[in-house]
């Protein structure tokens, strides 16, 4: 799923999307008005917006609901335009602990997408 706007463009992976359909509604609404704050001002203190350290260096994480994160990569494309594109959805547990279900270590993901 691509979601296109004028800067920056925001894209999903296939696993964020396959784990945000497994997370549960509340999450998703969560997500939802998440995004739209993130749209509109992507420094909110809401958001809690963080760049992330260890086996997720290179990501930024934003809060969702309770104890949801959504994990994802800014770039910037060769015409200046910001790419934003959203890897991962779960807990703390769920990303940091590997609980659930499995997660591809980031640094084995392929940015290609």
């Amino acid at each position: 799923m691509i979601r296109k706007t004028k800067d920056p463009r925001i894209e999903f992976s296939n696993l964020f999307n396959k784990q945000l359909k497994k997370a549960p509604s509340e999450v998703k609404i969560g997500f939802r008005e998440a995004l739209n704050l993130f749209l509109e001002d992507p420094n909110n203190p809401y958001l809690r917006k963080h760049p992330l350290k260890k086996k997720y260096a290179g990501f930024i994480s934003i809060d969702i609901a309770d104890d949801w994160r959504a994990i994802f990569m800014e770039k910037v494309e060769e015409a200046g335009n910001k790419r934003i594109l959203f890897k991962f959805i779960g807990t703390h547990n769920q990303l940091w602990l590997g609980h659930k279900y499995p997660f591809v270590i980031p640094s084995e993901c392929s940015e290609s997408r």
